[in-house]
């Protein structure tokens, strides 16, 4: 990773891909979602390493963005539940199951939120790039079985250029409490239309 200024502005090189923060959290909202991403890791003592990358609009093609396996990339998805919201983490190599997803929040009419809701509740994160931290976002965590068989793993912080890479042992040891392990994905069938991305 190689940082330079350029006119007011930080250039951050990744692998060759150029991203550019602009200086103000005004003029780009991830800047400031990092710095609470990295404030609140930091405030429960969580190592943790920033990536920056070119940005990415999915998990996969942060994963093929890092160079690493996409089942090591967290994807977090918000739900809408009676009284507010869930957020769901499976690997970005899996896809929710409506079903089971309804059954692990005991919610027979929850559902995926809107991309509006997703700005309303959560203004100050890009789409798709939820951060899979409850303390940080309100509501309850829900952890995929899958994603705790890697020792390693990766996750948008908020922003489409900045991830944040550390052991999943520590990603959950300070949200114990607000985390809740069930299965939330199943085995794709080109035929069943329940899938949600």
């Amino acid at each position: 990773m190689v940082a330079a200024c350029e006119t007011g502005t930080t250039i951050i090189l990744v692998d060759g891909a150029r991203a550019k923060y602009a200086e103000s959290p005004v003029e780009w909202t991830g800047v400031r979602v990092m710095s609470r991403v990295r404030e609140h890791l930091e405030s429960h003592g969580v190592p943790f390493e920033p990536i920056a990358h070119r940005q990415t609009y999915t998990s996969i093609a942060e994963a093929r963005a890092l160079g690493i396996d996409a089942s090591e990339v967290l994807k977090t998805v918000a739900v809408q539940v009676t009284g507010g919201h869930a957020l769901m983490v499976v690997p970005a190599t899996c896809r929710l199951d409506l079903h089971l997803v309804q059954a692990a929040v005991g919610d027979r009419h929850a559902r995926l939120a809107t991309e509006a809701e997703l700005q309303r509740e959560f203004p100050d994160v890009e789409l798709g790039a939820l951060p899979p931290l409850a303390l940080l976002l309100g509501g309850p965590l829900y952890v995929d079985p899958e994603v705790l068989q890697h020792e390693m793993v990766v996750f948008a912080a908020g922003s489409q250029t900045e991830s944040v890479k550390l052991r999943t042992a520590d990603l959950f040891r300070f949200q114990q409490e607000q985390a809740t392990t069930a299965p939330l994905t199943r085995q794709a069938d080109e035929d069943d239309k329940e899938w949600l991305p």
